[in-house]
């Protein structure tokens, strides 16, 4: 059955842009399972838990994430 996840385009990704290195993507996960696994780093999602439910994607201030179909 087809369904949704959050991927993130790595060269639109500058987590030097969100506050203190911070993704403000990862945040805004309400699953948590777009990590970041220390302040500066690009953050990473795991595609065979992603709900696709694009909370990251709209939190997302430099539109590095997209949710696509599966």
């Amino acid at each position: 059955m087809p369904g949704k996840m959050a991927l993130v385009d790595f060269p639109k990704c500058h987590h030097e842009k969100c506050g203190d290195g911070i993704c403000v993507a990862a945040l805004a996960c309400p699953r948590k399972l777009l990590k970041q696994e220390k302040s500066g780093e690009i953050p990473m999602t795991d595609p065979a838990i992603c709900q696709g439910c694009a909370d990251c994607a709209r939190a997302c201030p430099l539109k590095a994430i997209q949710v696509v179909r599966t």
